[in-house]
């Protein structure tokens, strides 16, 4: 709500636009402190996108200086149709040969009898699923060891084909039930969950569900046998080689081994450096560090055709932060034998301070993958400014953004600045309250005297015209 005040009746003057006035020119400094303030807090914000950046540049200098990054393989198959292959931790550089004559699969049964449809009737019982490996000609079984046979009881409601379908994959019992429907009718199919020898099964039947039951050892194949269950064979490096998957994961250290199909020949499966790996790690490194090139070259630049500034143009931090990246990335080292800088490895300092890169170049130093890394990774232990660049430039960084870094004691002093103009702004906000108080209630005293007087003058004025009539 607006203050309405009779300042100024009395006398005639215009009090409120004089206190107006006086009180404006009281505000002064407080309008140029909050000015500088503002600035402030947009260097502030400036050095806020350098110390992400800067941190960006670190994080990709530091995968460039891990012995993993360096001892990462890559392997690959001459036929991965049949064999797909994939390197992990402590894979072994070389060749392996691998001969597929078995996949690990599932058994599977079907149902002799075909049905009307999936909701026709079969009957009422117990099914009881046992889990197990069969023997040569399906003579004998034995149990799977810690495997327990599971019993489904099927009764009123579910005695249909797709009921007892359904109350079977409802048991846990390590079986998959399916309708398949195919010319002749439905028929239910029967798949154990898990492939290899092992995850057989066999099936008893009581009730009206005989013919639901499998078990060649005495005869009884109501269910027909469309696939055994049997483990993938191999030959690698001519070792026969079993598994209950096609999954081979402990065949070979470090390396993960997936057999898609039987081979007529040996697929060749190459275990080699993985310098495509390697190759990305330096290109994001290359990006961080442009990025971090193109900040600092926008924050403090001068635009002397349009006389405008980069936020950080002259500050001593972020010019300091500028010229040592850059001489970092333009130096040498006598860490990698015949390669001493970036730009013999494609990675070429431009004038603008950026990195332009060779793919020519990188992809040939690539084959001289020890060198590379000695350049990146390289520690001289007596002379730090000789160490490969990566670590150059991420031991820099890790200085910069430490607590008392250059860019930390920056961003403090720069904070500290703004809480002294915040704490100084509110000391004047006070200070011109109380002026504004001071000449309201000095103006006021003297609306009221000029009004007095002028009450005083009235009164003669009318006492003299008395006097003359």
């Amino acid at each position: 709500m607006a203050t309405i005040t009779s300042a100024g009746i009395g006398s005639g003057l215009d009090i409120e636009s004089l206190v107006s006035k006086l009180v404006s020119a009281e505000r002064t400094p407080i309008t140029q402190l909050t000015k500088k303030t503002e600035g402030l807090k947009t260097e502030l914000s400036a050095f806020g996108k350098v110390q992400s950046s800067l941190a960006t540049l670190r994080d990709a200098a530091a995968k460039l200086t891990s012995p993993s990054t360096w001892g990462g393989t890559l392997a690959t198959s001459s036929d991965p149709t049949s064999v797909s292959v994939s390197a992990g931790t402590g894979a072994s550089i070389g060749n392996v040969s691998i001969e597929v004559s078995k996949l690990a699969q599932s058994q599977t049964l079907v149902s002799g009898t075909p049905y009307a449809s999936s909701t026709a009737t079969v009957g009422q019982g117990s099914l009881t699923i046992t889990l197990g490996a069969w023997g040569s000609n399906n003579t004998t079984f034995t149990d799977k060891a810690g495997a327990t046979p599971i019993t489904i009881n099927i009764g009123n409601g579910q005695d249909t084909l797709s009921g007892i379908r359904d109350a079977i994959n409802s048991s846990n019992a390590g079986v998959t039930a399916s309708i398949v429907n195919d010319a002749n009718g439905a028929r239910l199919t029967l798949r154990s969950t898990a492939t290899g020898e092992t995850n057989g099964f066999r099936i008893e039947a009581t009730g009206g569900l005989a013919d639901l039951s499998y078990d060649p050892r005495v005869g009884v194949t109501s269910l027909i046998q469309t696939l055994p269950a049997q483990n993938a064979r191999a030959l690698i490096n001519g070792i026969d080689v079993s598994s209950e998957s096609n999954s081979l994961k402990e065949a070979i250290d470090g390396l993960n081994i997936t057999l898609l199909k039987t081979t007529t020949i040996p697929a060749s499966v190459t275990v080699g450096q993985d310098k495509d790996s390697i190759k990305k790690l330096i290109t994001d490194f290359t990006a961080a560090y442009n990025a971090v090139n193109a900040l600092l070259r926008e924050q403090t630049k001068y635009d002397e055709g349009a006389k405008t500034a980069g936020t950080l143009q002259g500050d001593s931090t972020a010019v300091g932060l500028q010229n040592q990246l850059r001489s970092i990335i333009g130096g040498t080292t006598s860490l990698a034998g015949s390669i001493g800088r970036l730009a013999e490895i494609g990675l070429e300092p431009g004038s603008d301070g950026s990195l332009k890169t060779s793919e020519t170049k990188l992809n040939t130093a690539l084959g001289n993958l020890d060198s590379v890394k000695k350049l990146f990774m390289g520690l001289d232990g007596t002379d730090s400014s000789n160490d490969g660049f990566a670590q150059r430039i991420r031991s820099y960084i890790d200085g910069a953004l430490s607590t008392d870094g250059r860019v930390s004691s920056r961003q403090a002093g720069l904070q500290k600045l703004i809480d002294n103009n915040n704490k100084r702004a509110d000391q004047l906000e006070d200070r011109v309250a109380r002026t504004e108080a001071r000449l309201r209630a000095r103006y006021t005293a003297l609306d009221t005297q000029m009004s007095k007087l002028n009450g005083l003058s009235n009164y003669v004025t009318q006492q003299l015209a008395k006097l003359n009539e």
